[in-house]
């Protein structure tokens, strides 16, 4: 996911890109206490819908834009990569990256967490961790034991696809022929609404909620347009030019103001998700499944401009914190999961509410993680793929 020498870093970028991460974190962390999503560790006693809805307001922002974000971006530098090393070093190089680490977690940290952190294995009459470890390895479930770490198995899959592609149809320049220029707002608004249409309909059969081998493919219509946008934005050198342009710093504004505003409009229109039953908003033949697909995409897709425009204008400088936190963003990602866990009971005496739990969990776990990713780098062997 890095930058080519041939494209130097963008400090811009790294800063986005560790943003992107910190929000996970707090994602997670959110989740653990508002019980909106799911996560390894639910803290007692579920909130009641009130502090459900506003914990909804910022997930649902959040889940708006982030996954998406982190996706273009990685499709940007996926296509500078592929042009650069060749297929065959380019796909070698995302399996040592991407496969690794997920392989990693899927087979190590996730049964750690599970049958370990919050397995109870001494509870009497429970099979002994060897074995409960072989199940788990010789079944399916260590494939769904992806955790956070589903983003770095898509990606990769992501990846293959585009370097079949490239293969099949190589990028020729023809002499004299134009460059294509960034999009513009009409074709920004015109793929809005295919997100839209694309997610209310994949809703249709997964809504929120469910998932085939903890990959989430309700949001899934907007990460593979994003990562395919990405692509198209390396080679045509769209990055800059988005992050530059007016209609970036207004879709911003729109999405950061007019966001909040319109989802409060639905929720008063539509009336509060039930406590028990089909949620409508999740996904189904129904008014509020689409418009809270409609809301999501055109507010995520305006938050994203907006990032990429306030990020080039304001953040475009580096600091040796920056580069630090930077180069250990991923592991982070990575890591994050079992250090949440962790502390989350540790912190149940002084997180009187879910709301002040939930800022705790973020703040202590973003130092924890990033000390623990700090560690792991200076494993032999894992600084190559962390």
């Amino acid at each position: 996911m890095g930058q080519t020498s041939s494209h130097p870093r963008l400090a811009w970028v790294d800063n986005l890109r560790t943003l992107m991460i910190v929000l996970v974190v707090n994602m997670h962390a959110c989740v653990t206490y508002s019980h909106v999503g799911g996560w390894y560790r639910m803290e007692e006693p579920e909130p009641a819908m009130p502090v459900k809805i506003a914990f909804i307001f910022w997930q649902g922002h959040l889940q708006a834009f982030f996954m998406g974000l982190l996706f273009f971006l990685a499709g940007v530098f996926a296509h500078r990569s592929l042009e650069r090393r060749g297929a065959a070093a380019f796909l070698r190089e995302r399996a040592t990256r991407l496969g690794l680490p997920a392989l990693c977690y899927m087979v190590l940290i996730h049964p750690f967490m599970i049958y370990v952190l919050l397995g109870h294995p001494h509870v009497a009459d429970r099979p002994a961790l060897g074995v409960l470890y072989w199940n788990y390895l010789t079944s399916w479930r260590v494939i769904s034991g992806n955790g956070p770490m589903w983003f770095a198995l898509a990606l990769l899959f992501f990846c293959v696809v585009q370097a079949i592609v490239r293969a099949w149809r190589p990028h020729r320049t023809e002499p004299g022929s134009l460059p294509i220029r960034a999009p513009g707002a009409v074709v920004l608004f015109g793929f809005g609404a295919v997100l839209v249409l694309s997610t209310f309909l994949v809703r249709i059969v997964q809504p929120i909620g469910t998932n085939i081998l903890n990959f989430q493919l309700c949001f899934f219509p907007q990460y593979i347009a994003a990562f395919a946008v990405g692509v198209a934005a390396g080679k045509h050198e769209w990055l800059e030019a988005l992050a530059k342009s007016s209609r970036a710093r207004i879709a911003g504004w729109v999405g950061v103001v007019g966001g909040p505003l319109v989802l409060a409009v639905l929720a008063l229109l539509g009336g509060p998700p039930p406590e028990n039953g089909h949620d409508p908003y999740a996904g189904g033949w129904n008014l509020r499944a689409f418009a809270l697909a409609a809301w999501e995409q055109f507010a995520g897709l305006g938050i994203a401009l907006g990032l990429l425009a306030w990020f080039h204008h304001r953040f475009n400088f580096s600091r040796p914190v920056l580069t630090w936190l930077s180069e250990r963003a991923f592991a982070v990602y990575m890591l994050h999961a079992p250090v949440l866990v962790v502390l989350t009971p540790l912190l149940r005496p002084v997180a009187i509410n879910p709301f002040l739990g939930a800022v705790l969990l973020t703040l202590t776990g973003l130092v924890a993680s990033f000390l623990v990713a700090d560690v792991a780098r200076r494993v032999p062997g894992l600084r190559r793929i962390l």
